[in-house]
């Protein structure tokens, strides 16, 4: 079992691919045949989702979509001590989740072809975000 916490760089708000970043990060999953790599970000108001790495549209529309389902400045929302993003940046997280699970083939994420994994930052100045990358396998 391999594990290793790294910080990400502050991102502005929107969905970034992270997939080299996390590969560069475990260099011990080449020692792996056959086993599972855990992505886990430790924030409430950050997500991580697997989807399209090769047409940047797809991440403009994630951030069309979810500001649309979760907009800002709800006078409903109570929780709002970092501003009007707050709120919304919990409950887009909520939704998307702070984990993914990807299986380890041959020394290398068995990400399909047209798949990357996400860092979701839903917060205007979110700062930097921590990851915890967690592989075992044979």
């Amino acid at each position: 079992m391999f594990q290793q916490t790294i910080s990400l760089p502050p991102k502005r708000r929107g969905f970034h691919l992270i997939t080299a970043e996390i590969s560069r990060a475990i260099p011990e999953l080449s020692e792996l045949k056959a086993g599972m790599c855990q992505v886990f970000i430790q924030h409430t108001s950050a997500s991580l989702t697997i989807n399209e790495n090769a047409d940047p549209t797809v991440r403009a529309d994630f951030e069309t979509f979810f500001n649309k389902a979760v907009p800002e400045n709800d006078p409903d929302f109570l929780h709002n001590d970092e501003g009007s993003d707050d709120m919304p940046a919990h409950l887009k997280a909520a939704l998307l989740g702070n984990q993914v699970l990807i299986p380890v083939r041959h020394g290398r994420l068995a990400l399909g072809i047209w798949q990357g994994i996400y860092l979701c930052e839903h917060r205007n100045h979110g700062g930097s975000r921590t990851v915890v990358i967690t592989a075992w396998g044979q």
